[in-house]
């Protein structure tokens, strides 16, 4: 029993230095407003920028000219496929950057989690407790948050109820 607490411990540690280690790339990419596409997309952008036409754009990409006006339609709408999308970069002779930025840091939105399970958790005990007459003392409420935490919520189940 007691090498699987030391286990799970190992991985929960291992799972927060990898959390901590995105978020410290993620960072670089925020604030995302800087990165938001041009209203008529990153590919007309860049393209108009270059000085090349619809009709060179389409050679380079070994399609038809009306092609080009339904990919960079697509793109505008954000219906695009990522692999077009890279296949247009390339193009452009330019590199497909795709990533998930969190609007909070991974770390955070785990402890965030933990803790509103933890005093959902705690609130029906102090419930049942209330009901048979059982109350403690209310002592430091962060103290318990944090201890039941470290004690009952694991990182596997901190996503099960959905809510």
């Amino acid at each position: 029993m007691w090498l699987g607490k030391l286990g799970y411990a190992m991985k929960n540690d291992a799972r927060q230095r990898a959390r901590e280690r995105l978020d410290e790339r993620l960072a670089l990419l925020k604030p995302v407003e800087r990165l938001r596409a041009p209203p008529k997309g990153w590919i007309r952008a860049i393209r108009d920028s270059l000085g090349m036409s619809g009709v060179q754009f389409a050679r380079r990409l070994s399609v038809q000219p009306p092609s080009v006006a339904a990919l960079e339609a697509s793109e505008e709408s954000g219906a695009i496929q990522l692999k077009t999308l890279r296949r247009a970069a390339e193009a452009l002779d330019c590199t497909l950057v795709y990533a998930l930025v969190p609007n909070t840091s991974l770390e955070g939105a785990v402890r965030t989690r933990a803790r509103k399970i933890a005093l959902r958790d705690l609130e029906r005990v102090a419930h049942t407790m209330k009901l048979e007459a059982q109350e403690t003392p209310d002592g430091s409420t962060e103290a318990r948050v944090e201890a039941y935490i470290r004690d009952h919520v694991k990182d596997r189940d901190l996503w099960d109820d959905g809510d």
